[in-house]
């Protein structure tokens, strides 16, 4: 049987899937017919059903949790991990940083923000930091920080590598989203996950979190056994920035959500409906119904 798989080209979806779609590990009769695009493209393609298993954003799986489920293994949970609001302007960023979770004054609710998708999870942690923040410009994410040095926007919400390069570039941060989740609920924030179409059948679904599970294991037990795998999707992103990246986003949580990966995702959704940023739904979440 052959299904159609899409992830990003980041270098934690690479690094996740590479033992699978390389035939390191048994495929017990799949195979995969892999696509790579950026998040809010993914995102995209998961509300027209257009992928058995996609990556997406946890903000995106409110929107398609009636056609999906979340598989257990392949998810980007974590302490520490989340998007960063940047800024060219020093002085701006110190000023910002003091109105998370207030009210901005009204001189800087018009700040041109860009964002790498509407729908992915940084949009929506940004929406809980700093809701008056509505004049926003949808990027592709790698393209945020060069905006921002042309100065064609105020405000860059930066995710994947590009935390630990901005700095770099003379950029300085408003507020770590992430950090702001963290201390605000005390759970490891979710940011993406592998989601499987509702309507594939039952042991079919099990047999793919099984198997991605097994590559990500395999890929913890032998960590550059993909090296030129991910290098040749990491926009020549150097090889220490690679790993920070993949060791950043991949963690026990990409094994297994657990009790805790799960209470935090049930979190978010929670407190997206209750500020109604996502429409309510009776689906259950978790593969198999197991929430």
């Amino acid at each position: 049987m052959k299904l159609n798989l899409g992830f990003s080209p980041c270098p934690n979806d690479t690094f996740i899937f590479d033992a699978l779609i390389h035939h390191k590990i048994a495929t017990e009769g799949l195979e995969f017919e892999v696509e790579y695009h950026d998040v809010e493209t993914l995102n995209q393609k998961a509300f027209k059903k257009e992928l058995a298993i996609t990556k997406l954003s946890y903000h995106a799986f409110a929107y398609a949790v009636e056609d999906y489920e979340l598989l257990d293994a392949g998810s980007a949970l974590g302490f520490g991990v989340g998007p960063l609001l940047i800024t060219k302007n020093q002085e701006l960023a110190e000023k910002l940083s003091a109105y998370a979770g207030e009210k901005l004054p009204e001189e800087y609710q018009n700040l041109k923000t860009g964002i790498p998708g509407k729908f992915t999870t940084a949009n929506f942690l940004l929406g809980l930091a700093y809701p008056d923040l509505q004049n926003k410009e949808t990027l592709i994410f790698s393209d945020i920080e060069s905006a921002l040095l042309n100065g064609e926007i105020d405000l860059g919400l930066i995710i994947h590598e590009n935390r630990f390069t901005y700095q770099d570039k003379g950029l300085h941060k408003v507020l770590d989203l992430g950090d702001y989740w963290e201390k605000t609920t005390e759970s490891p924030i979710p940011l993406g996950g592998i989601v499987i179409r509702r309507d594939l059948p039952t042991d079919i679904k099990e047999k793919v979190n099984r198997l991605i599970r097994k590559s990500v294991e395999y890929a913890f037990a032998n960590p550059k056994s993909g090296l030129a795998y991910i290098r040749s999707h990491a926009q020549e992103m150097e090889e220490e920035v690679m790993y920070k990246h993949i060791e950043l986003y991949v963690n026990q949580y990409s094994k297994d959500l657990g009790d805790l990966g799960k209470k935090a995702i049930m979190s978010m959704f929670g407190k997206a409906q209750e500020l109604n940023i996502v429409p309510k739904s009776e689906k259950n979440i978790f593969l198999s119904g197991n929430d």
